[in-house]
């Protein structure tokens, strides 16, 4: 996620917003008015619903989804807070304070964890997704955003963006245990099941570092071609490719694993951010700070486009259930009120759809 920009200066306003947000309740998912629908344009989706999220009309950021709970974790960045959201239920179960300016949020499912970069207090807060309760912090290096983590070595790898640095905690006991240099502003971070490595965006010299986790060291370093600051990133295993989102040319690229090399380049909307990936349907979904969304199909190592159009605004933040075909886009202000907005993919199936009776309906 990108940085907030003179963040420091702006941190007295946003902790006095959040004492407000003591006496508020938890939100059910109850509809809100949709002042302002989407222009799906040719997106394969329907617009399903708007569930209100509790707090202020502040910036949302990642989010993370866990399918066995059924919970979806959206870091609610102006709030300091985390939102537990079931979406089955389609309600708020917990909000979990005290997560300064939150940017990443990563769900270990089998750690019953989940993991959040407060920047405002650079730290790593360990949650406990069964009690939804702060269990550790950590030091997460100048400005912690995004993360990824390698299971075989039990190592969280987050992005120190304006550090130039990758942060590694060992999970087992929450310590720091390497700070990797990377000689330039940190975008993303993803692991690959394929290679068991790790990669990160290094966005201010358009290239894709690889990690080894085993020795926490930089053994490649692939320059991208036609990229221009370089911060999405997701690693599709299963066909060997990377997809790069670029928010200084609009770009996305598809990079081959294999041959580590650019292979194809496709324009998106206007600053492109967060990137989901379908794997039941083998669908890409590219979400930008303007509030478009680009969906590719990624079949066989083939990837086309297969539609654009506006989500909402500031609609750079996407999470897929697979299962569903549901995409939930995080909205900070949408008729006076932040909102999760929920869409599916038009070919769900009849029992799929069957799932439905739990989300409210829209109100035209």
């Amino acid at each position: 996620m990108k940085p907030l920009r003179n963040w420091r200066l702006c941190l007295p306003l946003l902790l006095g917003a959040c004492l407000i947000l003591g006496g508020a309740g938890l939100l059910s998912g109850k509809m809100s008015t949709a002042a302002d629908d989407p222009s799906l344009g040719n997106l394969p989706l329907k617009h399903m619903a708007d569930v209100p999220l509790p707090g202020h009309t502040t910036r949302l950021d990642y989010e993370s989804y866990d399918e066995n709970r059924h919970l979806l974790f959206i870091a609610h960045l102006g709030d300091g807070e985390v939102i537990a959201f079931d979406v089955g239920s389609s309600r708020v179960v917990a909000r979990i304070s005290d997560v300064s300016l939150v940017h990443g949020v990563l769900v270990l499912p089998k750690l019953s964890r989940v993991y959040a970069s407060a920047t405002g207090t650079n730290e790593i807060v360990a949650i406990d997704e069964a009690t939804l309760e702060i269990v550790a912090r950590t030091p997460g290096g100048q400005y912690p955003d995004g993360m990824a983590y390698a299971p075989d070595v039990n190592k969280l790898y987050v992005s120190d963006e304006t550090g130039d640095t990758e942060t590694v905690i060992d999970v087992r006991t929450n310590q720091r245990v390497a700070t990797i240099p990377l000689g330039g502003e940190v975008g993303n971070t993803q692991y690959d099941p394929a290679s068991r490595h790790i990669f990160v965006n290094v966005q201010t010299r358009n290239e894709l570092v690889e990690i080894d986790p085993t020795a926490d060291h930089v053994v490649g370093r692939f320059s991208l071609a036609g990229a221009r600051h370089n911060h999405g990133l997701f690693i599709d295993s299963q066909d060997h490719l990377a997809f790069i989102a670029c928010e200084g040319n609009d770009k996305l690229l598809v990079f081959d694993m294999g041959s580590k090399r650019v292979v194809q380049s496709f324009d998106v909307g206007s600053d492109p951010d967060v990137l989901a990936f379908d794997a039941a349907s083998r669908t890409l979904y590219v979400a930008g700070e303007a509030g478009i969304v680009s969906m590719f199909s990624v079949k066989s190592a083939e990837v086309r486009k297969i539609g654009e159009g506006r989500i909402g605004p500031n609609a750079h933040v996407v999470a897929v259930d697979p299962t569903t075909h549901r995409a939930y886009f995080p909205l900070k202000n949408v008729g006076g009120q932040p909102v999760l907005r929920v869409t599916e993919a038009r070919s769900a199936s009849p029992a799929r759809a069957a799932s439905r009776r739990f989300l409210p309906r829209t109100r035209r």
